[in-house]
């Protein structure tokens, strides 16, 4: 099942279960899990999007690697809020992607999430390569907690 809103996603999540955040790009995905606890946020990986079905497969193995419950997808609306042609390609991916997972999936808004994660790298000192290595699995780990966070005050 697919939600916008994030009390109906909580409800349809499994008990003691971590969560996987996404955050689309064109080129890559980047990953990030939580805990079973739900509480923390973790930098996974970045995939190299080839194809849709070699991209879901990976993410099908993470999701079973790690035991997860439910998948937070950054949704990039636009700064007023409204839905553009990439938050169009993101709910298109996530209806594709309930074939080969089958978890339940939320958007939360990314807006900022990139920039935020860019800033937090800069004040690491991290290196521009590194930074650029990393920053869409770090964008995801702000997704995912600020997923967490909300579902926290549920």
């Amino acid at each position: 099942m697919i939600h916008d809103q994030i009390e109906d996603f909580a409800a349809a999540l499994p008990p003691m279960s971590a969560l996987m955040g996404l955050d689309l790009g064109t080129k890559t995905i980047g990953v990030a899990v939580s805990d079973r606890m739900r509480s923390i946020a973790s930098p996974l990986e970045v995939v190299r999007r080839k194809k849709f079905t070699l991209d879901a497969a990976r993410l099908a193995e993470i999701a079973k690697g790690r035991e997860i419950g439910g998948i937070v997808l950054g949704l990039p609306r636009n700064m007023d809020g409204s839905e553009g042609p990439r938050a169009q390609s993101t709910r298109a991916f996530a209806r594709n992607l309930k074939g080969p997972l089958d978890l339940p999936i939320c958007f939360w808004d990314e807006r900022l999430s990139t920039m935020a994660a860019e800033r937090a790298l800069l004040e690491a000192d991290t290196s521009r390569a590194r930074r650029a290595g990393v920053i869409d699995q770090v964008a995801a780990a702000y997704i995912l907690q600020g997923a967490l966070d909300r579902l926290t005050r549920l």
